[in-house]
């Protein structure tokens, strides 16, 4: 892991196409500002972490229809 020490109103640049910038420090929190491409999704870690679940959860009701699917056959 790199780590980095950064001040209000300077920035990262990743990849020559993503740029986040610290916009504020204030009580403890840092307010971070993110310019990417429009196909580069940005999630915070915990919402990511929630939609992983999420896709696994549904792969596995998938699984558990498949016998009812075999019982109903092309209706």
């Amino acid at each position: 892991m790199l780590s980095l020490t950064r001040k209000v109103n300077e920035a990262i640049i990743i990849n020559d196409d993503i740029n986040i910038e610290i916009l504020s420090i204030k009580d403890g929190k840092v307010k971070l500002g993110f310019k990417a491409p429009r196909e580069i999704k940005i999630l915070r870690k915990e919402v990511y972490e929630e939609i992983q679940l999420s896709n696994k959860l549904s792969v596995k009701s998938d699984n558990n229809i498949n016998p009812l699917k075999e019982l109903l056959g092309d209706i």
